[in-house]
């Protein structure tokens, strides 16, 4: 596949029902298969990670659709590293940050296989 595409950034947006035991576990799972996938909390429900090519964007992709619960609605962004230089993040100083990445930057090094 020819492309253009050099790196960028996969930004991930969830929203899962967490009324009943099974679901919040189900949440739970998915949001901790991403941080074992290497992506960052960026809010509650919207994480992001780095990435290095096509291709990688497409592996990732599929295996958010192997993880995904089967309840609840998911979003994938990809963002150019370049676009996503130009976002920004705007906070309450008075709000609790907890582990979430203020301005994520593209990793020094990145993994490629």
């Amino acid at each position: 596949m020819n492309s253009s595409f050099r790196m960028g950034w996969i930004l991930v947006s969830f929203d899962l029902p967490v009324m009943t035991d099974q679901q919040r576990k189900a949440a739970t799972g998915f949001r901790n298969a991403l941080l074992e996938d290497g992506y960052m909390m960026l809010q509650f429900s919207v994480y992001a990670r780095a990435c290095v090519s096509l291709e990688r964007l497409e592996r990732h992709a599929f295996y958010l659709r192997s993880i995904a619960p089967t309840a609840g609605n998911i979003r994938v962004f990809f963002f150019t590293n370049q676009q996503w230089a130009r976002s920004m993040s705007i906070h309450g100083q008075n709000y609790p940050q907890g582990n979430r990445v203020l301005d994520p930057t593209m990793p020094q090094q990145i993994e490629f296989w």
